[in-house]
């Protein structure tokens, strides 16, 4: 049913627009993103239910589009509350901390903590998330100094970039790699194919980066830090946290389940051992129904309204247009294009509309808007969760305007990537 140029299809759009518009703006009207997210996401569809009612036609098909959108929705929501439940209890057993400690008390400089700080940004996202990462590794930027901004600036965008390239070569490394996975849309081996293109990317940017950054020690006292050590459990929960990404891979590749059925297991399987480990010491010393109210909610319940919101669009017709896109400026063409806008526009709802557009393409088409989706957000402060996360732990430090300075050099990794991209996938055909 196209109904994208009717009154309901119109408003429909107006909607979103302006929704999405104080999604944008969250900073300048001190707005929560979830709120209009929600809000956009549930009364585009009653808005279409009205029209359907008015026009005496059968709701059946849009009863069938918001089913499928709720178990699409769900599982990325349980994903989610699973992956944010293992993160929690490694910040409660000390796991971050501990590394951060390793990190600012071995006497490193400026420049050899900024190649650090970012190595382990690109290695962390791929396994937890872009923002977690970003949010983790900017603390332990201002712990080394939290007034040199000659240091703080670029290490801050170093971060961001490297998160998102991380989280660009794995499923689990950003929601917009998650949801291609989840699709069907490539195997989850095959995202490993990207580590080239989304590494060179990163590290050119990052060698650009250095050359700004001061090569000489930080005037601080480490022998004033107290000594920070994993707590007890803290190394187990590591190891359930790395077989449950194993048993999520494994049901969804072998048996067809959504990967969610395989982090639910995980979850059970942390329950359980919270619960021999609380016993063997006679106190409740790990809870983790009390790490599962320390999840943003508030992150979830976007999820749900922007997806929704580009669902309703979807069933309007207005996707059947954009997709269109792919056949008058060509597949990659459009698919690095999808990675500059995923700097003005979130990544999320800008791949949700690609997967609902679904253009016909290749593997190796699918992995270039994954990559160009995932390390495009880079490209402006606020084009990606990890950015957002950083600009608000990093208050006018890191801003649109420090990062803007630098922007040449996460535009030339960019480039880089998609380079590489070509070189592996098109010249020499290596996929």
């Amino acid at each position: 049913m196209d109904i994208a140029f009717t009154w309901a299809g119109i408003l429909c759009l107006v909607v979103f627009i302006i929704g999405y518009y104080f999604i944008a703006a969250e900073d300048k009207y001190h707005i929560n993103k979830t709120k209009p997210a929600i809000f956009i996401g549930t009364l585009m569809f009653i808005i279409l239910g009205i029209y359907l009612v008015l026009n005496n036609h059968n709701t059946t098909h849009l009863e069938e589009e918001v089913k499928h959108l709720i178990e699409e929705i769900a599982e990325i929501v349980f994903f989610l509350m699973v992956a944010m439940t293992y993160i929690e209890a490694l910040i409660e057993r000390n796991v971050f901390n501990t590394l951060k400690y390793k990190l600012v008390t071995k006497g490193y400089t400026y420049r050899k903590l900024f190649w650090l700080t970012g190595l382990l940004a690109f290695f962390i996202s791929p396994v937890a998330d872009n923002l977690t990462t970003a949010l983790i590794l900017s603390t332990v930027l201002l712990t080394i100094d939290n007034q040199k901004k000659e240091f703080l600036v670029p290490g801050a965008i170093n971060i961001v970039v490297a998160a998102n390239a991380g989280g660009a070569w794995s499923p689990f490394g950003d929601i917009t790699t998650l949801m291609v996975w989840t699709a069907g849309k490539s195997p989850f081996i095959d995202f490993f194919a990207l580590f080239p293109a989304s590494f060179l990317g990163w590290w050119l940017t990052a060698f650009l980066l250095s050359k700004f950054v001061p090569n000489v020690k930080p005037n601080f006292d480490s022998s004033k830090m107290s000594e920070e050590r994993i707590k007890d459990g803290g190394k187990i929960i590591i190891l359930l946290g790395a077989l449950t990404i194993f048993s999520a891979v494994l049901m969804h590749s072998l048996f067809g389940l959504p990967a969610m059925w395989g982090m639910m297991f995980g979850l059970s399987l942390l329950s359980l051992y919270t619960y021999r480990f609380n016993v063997a010491r006679g106190k409740k010393d790990i809870n983790i129904f009390h790490y599962m109210t320390k999840i943003e909610m508030d992150t979830l319940l976007f999820f749900f309204g922007i997806l929704a919101a580009v669902g309703a669009l979807h069933f309007a017709g207005w996707l059947a247009y954009a997709s269109r896109l792919y056949d008058f400026a060509g597949v990659t063409t459009t698919n690095i294009g999808v990675g500059l806008l995923s700097a003005i526009v979130d990544n999320v709802p800008v791949m949700s509309a690609v997967l609902k557009a679904n253009p016909n393409m290749n593997i190796d088409d699918w992995l270039l808007v994954t990559l160009t989706a995932g390390i495009g957000g880079s490209l402006i402060s606020f084009g990606s969760a990890a950015g957002v996360g950083v600009m608000g732990k990093m208050r006018g430090i890191y801003t649109f305007g420090s990062h803007m300075k630098y922007a040449w050099t996460v535009l030339l990794g960019y480039v880089l990537s998609v380079i590489i991209w070509w070189l592996q996938f098109e010249y020499f055909d290596l996929y």
